[in-house]
C-alpha cells in the first residue's frame, strides 16, 4: 500500500489505527531499502513477514506476475501447477539470459534483482568468513563438480595449448570427473605421509610443472575442505609456483567457507601468490538444498568472464534458496554458527579419542585438519578385511550418516583412471580408520548420539571377533598329530565357556 492508498483507508477506519499500520510497514520497508542501499547482509535476521513481503514485492515485478500480461512468446513463465509456482514464490523466469548468467531480463526485473542481491550477499559473507580481498562472486545453479569444470573450461580460452591439470591427490569423484568432463588430462600428485597426516608434495608439484612445461599446464587444481588424515594443500606456497610459472590457480574450497582455517589459506595465497578462482557449496555451507555453488575469486574480470561461459538462462532456486538463509540469519546469526561448529569440532574430537583409547584404537593426530576427523581401526583390520567394512554398514544401519569406514587396500577405477587405497587419498596408509566431521548445524546431541551408538557397534563387531577367533583355534587343529583325549576335551570346555560366557555378558 502506497501513501494514497492508506489516505484512502482512513475515510472507512479511525486514522489513528491506519496511522499505526503504516508505521508498521514502515519498518519493514526500512530493512528493505538497506538491504538494497547496502548491499550487505544484516547484522540481525529478519522476521518472515518481512521476507515473504520482500520476495513478494519482487515477484510482481516479473512480467509473469503482471495484470492483464499478453505472453505470445515460447517461454512466458507460464507454470501449469499453482502448488509449483507457491514453492517457488512465482519467480519462474530464472535468472540471466543466454550469453551471461549475470545478465539482467527485461522481462523479469524481480527475479534479475533477486540475483543482484544474492551474489551481493555472498560476497559479503565470504568476507565476512576471512576471504577479505575477494573482488567478485556469482552464484551458479550447479553443484561443485560443474562449477569447477565451468572454470576449467573458461581457461581454456585464455591457454589454447594446455593440456594438463596438474592436482594433488584427494580421493573424492566429482572434483577428478570435473578435470575429465572440462576435457582435460588430470596429472595426479601422490601426497607425502607427514605424521599421520598427508600433505602436498611440493617438490613433486614444481618438478612436474618443469617436466610439462607452464604452457602445457592449464592450471593447478588444489583442495581445502577434506576428509583426514588429508589436510588442505600448502596453498599459499602452491600460490607461489603457479605465480613464479605463470600458471593459474582454481581452489576446491566444497565445504571450506564454514571453516576460518580453509577462508585464512586462500586469503594468503591470494596476498603471496596466485589464486584466481575459488569454488564452494552452497548446501554444504548455508544448510540449503543440493544444487548450487559459488564462484569467486580476486579479479573481477575473470569472474565475469566464467559467468559468461555459462550457457543459457539458469534456475533461481539457489539463488533463491541462499538469499532467504542468509536474510533470516543476518550476518550475526551465521557467525554464531560458524563459532558453534568449532565448538562442536573440539567436542567431537574429545569424544573420539576417549573412545578410541577405550578399544585400544587413538585418534590420528592431524592438526592442519579444521573440519574432519580420524580414528583408528588396526585392531578390526588385524582380524580379517570385513570387520571393518561391516562397522560401517552398522554404522549406517543405526541411523549414522556422513561417517565414512576406510578399509586398506580398496581400488576404484575413476574415468579410466585407477586409484590403490581409495578413500584414503594414497595407496598405502599404513592403517584402516574411521572419519567423522564437525560441519556447521552440528548440535551436542549429534555427538553425544554418535558416539553412542559407534560405541554399541564397536562392542557388537568386537564379540563377533571373538567368537570367530574361537572357531578358528578350534578349526585349526591338526588331526594328524598325537593328542590326550582329556586334554582336547578339556580345550573345548573352555571354548564353549568362553563363548556361552560372552553371549551371557
Amino acid at each position: 500500500m502506497n501513501r494514497e492508498s492508506f489516505a484512502a483507508g482512513e475515510r472507512l477506519v479511525s486514522p489513528a489505527y491506519v496511522r499505526q499500520g503504516r508505521e508498521a510497514r514502515s519498518s519493514h520497508e526500512h530493512l528493505i531499502r538497506l538491504l538494497l542501499e547496502k548491499g550487505k547482509c544484516p547484522e540481525d535476521g529478519w522476521d518472515e513477514s518481512t521476507l515473504e513481503l520482500f520476495l513478494h514485492e519482487l515477484a510482481i515485478m516479473d512480467s509473469n506476475n503482471f495484470l492483464g500480461n499478453c505472453g505470445v512468446g515460447e517461454r512466458e513463465g507460464r507454470v501449469a501447477s499453482a502448488l509449483v509456482a507457491r514453492r517457488h514464490y512465482r519467480f519462474i523466469h530464472g535468472i540471466g539470459r543466454s550469453g551471461d548468467i549475470a545478465a539482467v531480463q527485461p522481462k523479469a526485473a524481480g527475479s534479475s534483482l533477486l540475483n543482484k542481491i544474492t551474489n551481493s550477499l555472498v560476497l559479503d559473507v565470504i568476507k565476512l568468513a576471512g576471504v577479505h580481498t575477494v573482488a567478485n562472486c556469482f552464484v551458479v545453479p550447479v553443484a561443485t563438480g560443474m562449477s569447477l569444470t565451468l572454470c576449467f573450461l573458461t581457461l581454456r580460452h585464455r591457454r589454447p595449448k594446455a593440456k594438463y591439470i596438474i592436482w594433488p591427490r584427494i580421493d573424492q569423484k566429482s572434483c577428478f570427473k570435473s578435470m575429465i568432463t572440462a576435457g582435460f588430462e588430470p596429472v595426479v600428485i601422490e601426497n607425502v605421509l607427514e605424521g599421520d597426516e598427508l600433505r602436498t608434495d611440493l617438490k613433486a608439484v614444481e618438478a612436474k610443472v618443469q617436466e610439462l612445461g607452464p604452457d602445457h599446464i592449464l592450471c593447478i587444481h588444489s583442495t581445502t575442505s577434506c576428509f583426514a588424515p588429508r589436510v588442505p594443500d600448502r596453498l599459499e606456497e602452491l600460490a607461489v609456483i603457479c605465480a613464479n610459472y605463470g600458471i593459474p590457480h582454481i581452489v576446491n574450497n566444497a565445504y571450506g567457507v564454514q571453516s576460518s582455517k580453509c577462508m585464512h589459506l586462500i586469503q594468503q595465497g591470494a596476498r603471496v601468490g596466485r589464486i584466481d578462482a575459488f569454488v564452494q557449496s552452497l548446501d554444504k555451507n548455508f544448510m540449503v538444498p543440493v544444487g548450487g555453488a559459488i564462484i569467486a575469486g580476486f579479479n573481477d574480470s575473470f569472474i565475469q568472464e566464467i559467468s559468461k561461459m555459462y550457457p543459457g538462462r539458469a534456475s533461481a532456486s539457489p539463488s533463491l534458496d541462499v538469499l532467504m538463509t542468509l536474510l533470516s540469519l543476518g550476518s550475526n546469526g551465521y557467525k554464531k554458527l560458524l563459532k558453534e561448529r568449532k565448538e562442536m569440532f573440539a567436542y567431537l574430537s574429545s569424544e573420539l579419542k576417549k573412545l578410541s583409547e577405550a578399544y585400544s584404537e587413538r585418534l590420528l593426530h592431524t592438526p592442519h585438519n579444521p573440519l574432519s576427523l580420524a580414528v583408528t581401526l588396526k585392531t578390526l583390520d588385524e582380524h580379517r578385511d570385513k570387520a571393518v567394512t561391516q562397522l560401517g554398514s552398522m554404522l549406517f544401519t543405526r541411523q549414522v550418516s556422513g561417517a565414512r569406514v576406510v578399509p586398506l587396500g580398496s581400488v576404484q577405477t575413476v574415468s579410466g583412471y585407477t586409484f590403490r587405497g581409495f578413500m584414503s587419498h594414497a595407496n598405502n596408509y599404513p592403517c584402516a580408520y574411521l572419519n567423522a566431521a564437525a560441519a556447521i548445524g552440528m548440535k551436542m546431541q549429534d555427538v553425544d548420539l554418535f558416539i553412542k551408538r559407534l560405541d554399541k557397534c564397536l562392542k557388537i563387531v568386537r564379540k563377533e571377533q571373538n567368537k570367530e577367533s574361537d572357531v578358528s583355534r578350534v578349526d585349526n587343529y591338526d588331526k594328524t598329530e598325537d593328542v590326550d583325549i582329556g586334554e582336547l576335551a578339556s580345550k573345548l570346555d573352555n571354548v564353549l565357556f568362553d563363548t556361552y560366557q560372552d553371549a551371557s555378558s
